[in-house]
């Protein structure tokens, strides 16, 4: 077996791919940003070699600068993890001309599936169905728009040689079609290098099933069942599970032949995903072939048994597959939930920041063996961390397993009701909403389910109870009497002692539009809250670090609350709820008003500009683009109005809260 191999990649896979290799006694190398020099893959990893700057294609995607830190460091191999080089057919190839086993399939069955175009030629050939669409080389506007009319709207716009939803765009009118294959290419040459694209018929309701294949250099090649990815949002997968829910038998053996026959088909070996568009008819059509292991790897390893990274290492090393097609079963169901700093509320926006607070349940990491009560997370960051712009805003997956998907749906609503994010937007209430929604629980599943069900999983969220303002206000008063017990000097305490006289005082939380007005009033081993029309006698039992006991009305109200500046973090009975400290007559007047700034909502580079300084534009008129965590985001024009300056040009990075036009409302 290796002895040393270099992990070409960040975050949870490179961290996963280090577990791996310590527990197989194989030694370690990471390669790392400037952005990353304090990042967990690095720490976790034997030795660690700086690349390059913060950008990806300055550090990540310099493939002769990794070969080069793999042979310095006496590397056998190179593990690509996914993404950045992982289905890079000349990275592979110059990893084998510098002596060094790439982890990963041979460079021919890189090129044949690597370009989505020739995939699909490829699989029309051997009769694998497709869905109706154009796979040429013709990158023609005039053309492609040609084809996309031909076809019929709505059509999707898909780059090539992309994943992950990068370069992707849905066009619903002709009259669309310019603007959106311009956005895409722009996307695709900025994710891959590659800025070509291809025309598919858009299917309505469809499922996203993908099968795991596995081949090895002694002719064996095996599915390890399927995943359905369908809940998507950007394109983007937010939930896998496996096995799929409601896949017959006959179905599934129908899709595992064929993913063996288009791996077998270009001579693959190691890990692969053979990706499908399911119809509820029972058809299904080839969508493409990922060369790589993927994000939701954990999920197959779950419900299988097996450690897909050690397969990939054993394989890479010249043996043969550790088990043959029938000694491979499905037990129980898993599901995957993808963590992410963004904000639901605002389009999934992604977010930047520091982890200043991070507490996960109890799980194992990385480990299937190790999983705790069926709860596995797979992370590549730790509390102080930071979510930088210059990369995918993951911050981890959360991975269930039970007896069946009744028992993984409990375990994944009791685990995202443990899991607690303070510094930066996440998704995890969003995620716990759509684990309980009557969509994904009843497996009434396709890509379009977010979007149907937009009213139940962005409810009009209700205002704080009274058991979160109590909470905050234990937390508040405790911090002020200077913790547990109060301050040995009573002359000093702060707790509302009066020698005649009780204190009484109107505390004020925020919560978006939301004014919460609490009254409190000392009365000697209790306080007396008072918020609207209901009161009740509070007690605060006791307080951790972070966790609060207090008694309401005689009743026990447990929660963790974390103070972040002016805001409270109030985790209690499965929510999160963010109040912030206010005074009144200190934040008189500051409410935003200036409809004249147009500001980036997160740190970025501009890409278009799409209006002139004098231009007379209408309400939603995309005015810029910017591009961030490689996806891009237009910035409209709130109103009707002028454009009276343009601050910043094509090229320009801009930081998060910076005014990016001035603009005047008419």
């Amino acid at each position: 077996m290796f002895t040393k191999i270099l992990i070409a990649n960040r975050g949870e896979i490179a961290c996963r791919v280090a577990a791996t290799a310590r527990r197989m006694g194989i030694k370690t190398v990471a390669v790392f940003s400037e952005a990353d020099a304090g990042a967990r893959h690095v720490a976790l990893c034997d030795e660690a070699v700086l690349i390059g700057p913060a950008p990806a294609r300055e550090s990540y995607l310099c493939g002769d600068r990794i070969i080069e830190a793999a042979l310095a460091a006496g590397a056998q191999a190179i593990h690509p993890g996914y993404g950045f080089l992982s289905e890079n057919e000349g990275f592979a190839s110059a990893c084998a001309e510098a002596g060094l086993v790439f982890i990963g399939p041979p460079p021919p069955a890189i090129r044949a599936m690597g370009s989505k175009s020739a995939a699909k030629s490829l699989m029309e050939q051997a009769g694998v169905p497709l869905v109706p669409g154009y796979h040429g080389d013709n990158q023609d506007p005039d053309f492609l728009r040609e084809q996309a009319d031909r076809i019929g709207y709505p059509v999707l716009l898909k780059a090539s040689a992309g994943g992950g939803g990068k370069g992707m765009r849905i066009v619903e009118h002709s009259a669309d079609f310019t603007a959106a294959l311009a956005s895409c290419k722009r996307e695709a040459i900025s994710s891959f290098g590659d800025d070509a694209v291809l025309v598919e018929k858009y299917l309505l309701r469809p499922r996203h099933i993908e099968i795991q294949v596995f081949a090895d250099n002694h002719g064996d090649c095996v599915y390890l069942f399927e995943r359905d990815c369908s809940v998507q949002r950007r394109h983007q997968k937010v939930l896998e599970e496996a096995p799929a829910p409601g896949m017959t038998e006959l179905r599934r053996k129908a899709m595992g032949e064929a993913a063996v026959a288009a791996a077998r088909a270009v001579g693959y070996a190691g890990a692969g995903t053979v990706e499908f568009i399911a119809q509820s008819d029972g058809s299904f059509y080839f969508m493409e072939m990922n060369t790589r292991l993927q994000v939701e790897h954990p999920v197959t390893e779950m419900i299988t048994g097996t450690d897909l990274v050690e397969w990939q290492l054993r394989v890479a090393y010249g043996e043969r597959l550790p088990k043959a097609q029938q000694d491979l079963a499905i037990s129980g169901h898993a599901i995957e939930a993808r963590i992410y700093a963004e904000n639901p509320e605002k389009g999934f926006l992604p977010s930047t920041g520091t982890l200043r607070h991070l507490r996960t349940p109890d799980a194992g990491m990385f480990s299937i063996a190790t999983a705790s009560d069926g709860v596995r997370i797979d992370s590549g960051v730790r509390e102080g961390d930071a979510i930088s712009p210059f990369y995918d805003p993951m911050i981890a997956k959360l991975i269930v397993w039970g007896r069946d998907r009744a028992e993984a749906l409990s375990r994944m609503s009791q685990a995202l009701s443990r899991y607690q994010i303070v510094g930066l937007a996440n998704n995890i209430a969003f995620l716990k909403r759509l684990v309980e929604s009557e969509a994904f629980a009843g497996a009434d599943l396709d890509t379009g389910l977010i979007e149907r069900n937009h009213t139940a999983l962005f409810p009009v969220l209700a205002p704080a109870s009274m058991q979160t303002l109590a909470l905050a206000t234990a937390a508040l008063l405790d911090e002020e009497s200077g913790g547990a017990g109060g301050a040995a000097n009573p002359w000093a305490a702060t707790t509302g002692w009066r020698m005649n006289g009780r204190l009484q005082r109107q505390l004020e939380f925020a919560e978006e539009e939301h004014l919460h007005a609490v009254t409190v009033e000392y009365r000697g081993n209790d306080w007396l809250l008072r918020q609207g029309a209901e009161s009740c006698a509070m007690t605060i039992v006791g307080r951790g670090a972070q966790d609060m006991l207090i008694k309401l009305g005689g009743v026990a109200v447990r929660g963790a609350v974390v103070r972040d500046g002016d805001a409270f973090h109030v985790f209690a009975g499965g929510t999160h709820a963010v109040l912030t400290y206010a005074d009144p007559m200190a934040h008189a007047g500051e409410a935003e008003a200036d409809s004249g700034r147009l500001t980036a909502p997160m740190p970025g580079k501009i890409v278009a500009v799409l209006v002139s300084q004098g231009d007379s534009v209408a309400k939603s008129t995309p005015l810029l683009i910017m591009e961030a965590m490689k996806m891009e985001h237009t910035i409209a024009a709130p109103a009707n109005g002028v454009v009276e300056a343009i601050l910043y040009a094509v090229g320009d990075q801009v930081a998060e809260g910076a005014q990016l036009l001035s603009f005047k409302p008419v």
